[in-house]
């Protein structure tokens, strides 16, 4: 795992879109940018946002680094540390709680063999909790990388991780 990165560019590729993306904005309001960007950046660097790369979508949007570092912390879609290929979050707020999201990761970390907030040893999952992600009616919801997992059971979460493994 390497968390030591010193240096971030956008590629040839991820650029353009980044230019096109500052386009939408009017000159003057080219810092309202910056979720897309940091959002680029992530999928660029596997999942997860180093620090260089905050500080590269700063300096492209003309802005104060720690206001892109705030805006990076403040949002739960940005990862500030490396994750597995499989990033695995669990809604626990009070709806999905209410209909087991708690069995939902007790399965995960006995499938998984790790405990929240740490990542698998061959660096293929990752198990996080996460703030409500708006599907309440369909709870207990899991959202994997960028997909989500409405009315879960153990039995259904055991299913997703098992394939998943076989990936």
């Amino acid at each position: 795992m390497n968390t030591k990165i010193t240096n971030f560019t956008f590629d040839k590729k991820n650029l353009n879109l980044a230019e096109e993306i500052i386009k939408k904005y009017p000159p003057h309001g080219k810092r309202s940018a910056i979720l897309p960007l940091l959002d680029l950046a992530q999928r660029q660097n596997g999942g997860w946002l180093p620090v260089p790369a905050i500080e590269y979508v700063a300096n492209m949007l003309e802005m104060p680094y720690i206001r892109a570092y705030e805006v990076a912390t403040f949002y739960t879609m940005f990862n500030l540390k490396q994750v597995g290929k499989y990033h695995i979050q669990v809604c626990t707020t009070t709806p999905c709680w209410l209909r087991g999201s708690d069995d939902i990761m007790k399965i995960c970390e006995k499938k998984l063999g790790v405990k929240l907030k740490e990542t698998t040893e061959d660096q293929k999952f990752t198990l996080s909790e996460i703030e409500c992600l708006g599907a309440c009616v369909n709870a207990p919801v899991v959202q994997i990388n960028d997909d989500y997992y409405e009315d879960l059971t153990q039995e259904k979460m055991e299913k997703i991780i098992d394939k998943l493994q076989n990936d």
